[in-house]
C-alpha cells in the first residue's frame, strides 16, 4: 500500500520508507524562500508570502476531516508576492536536477505571461532557480527572462546565461537565501 503524506507531500510505502516523487521538488528552495520571508517579516524589512494554490472541493467526509476529492480550481499565477520598499514584488520559485541549464517547460507560459505584465505595471518581478545537482541558486529578472525568451529559439536557459546575466543567491544561515539585497541592488540602487 502507498499512500500520500499530505504534511510533507511525499509518498510513503508500506515499510514507511519516504519516495521522493514529483510532488516534493521544489521542496528544500520553497522551504529556504520562507525562511528567509519569516526572516524579512520579524525584522520589518518585507511581507512577501507564499501564495496558496486555489482548490475546489467535492467530497469531503467532515466526520472523519479528510478530503475525498478535490481538483485545482484556476492554474495558478506565481509561488509568492507582497510588498518591499513600497514596490509590489512578485516572483516564481524553481529547482532543477540538470547540471547544465533550466528546462522552459518548468515554468508555465501563463505564469511567465504574468511576471512580464506585472513587470510592466511596475512591479518587482523575477525567478529563483536552484540547480540542485551543483547547490547554486539564481536571481533572474522579468526583463531578462523575456529577453531570453524573445531572442532565442532554445527550449532551456543554459547555465551559463544564469551566471552571465542573473545574480547568484549564497545560502546563508539568515536570511537563508537573501533576495532582498539583489532588488535593493537591481531596483534601488544599492550595494
Amino acid at each position: 500500500m502507498i499512500k500520500l503524506n499530505t504534511s510533507t507531500k511525499s509518498i510513503i510505502s508500506k515499510k514507511n520508507k519516504v519516495i521522493k516523487g514529483f510532488a516534493n521538488r521544489g521542496m528544500n528552495l520553497e522551504n529556504d524562500i520562507n525562511l528567509s520571508n519569516e526572516y524579512y517579516r520579524i525584522n520589518d524589512v518585507a511581507y512577501i508570502y507564499k501564495k496558496p494554490t486555489p482548490i475546489k472541493l467535492v467530497d469531503v467526509d467532515y466526520k472523519t476531516g479528510k478530503i475525498k476529492e478535490a481538483y485545482f480550481e484556476t492554474p495558478s499565477t506565481t509561488d509568492y508576492n507582497g510588498i518591499y520598499n513600497g514596490k509590489y514584488v512578485d516572483f516564481e520559485a524553481k529547482e532543477t536536477t540538470s547540471k547544465t541549464s533550466f528546462s522552459l517547460a518548468n515554468i508555465h507560459k501563463h505564469q511567465i505571461d504574468h511576471l512580464i505584465k506585472v513587470k510592466n505595471k511596475g512591479a518587482i518581478s523575477f525567478i529563483i532557480v536552484r540547480f540542485t545537482s551543483i547547490n547554486e541558486t539564481y536571481f533572474l529578472t522579468t526583463n531578462v527572462l523575456e529577453e531570453f525568451i524573445n531572442k532565442n529559439e532554445r527550449k532551456s536557459i543554459p547555465l551559463d546565461f544564469f551566471k552571465e546575466r542573473g545574480v547568484k543567491i549564497e545560502i546563508k544561515y539568515s536570511p537563508r537565501l537573501d533576495y532582498i539585497k539583489i532588488i535593493d541592488k537591481l531596483y534601488f540602487g544599492g550595494n
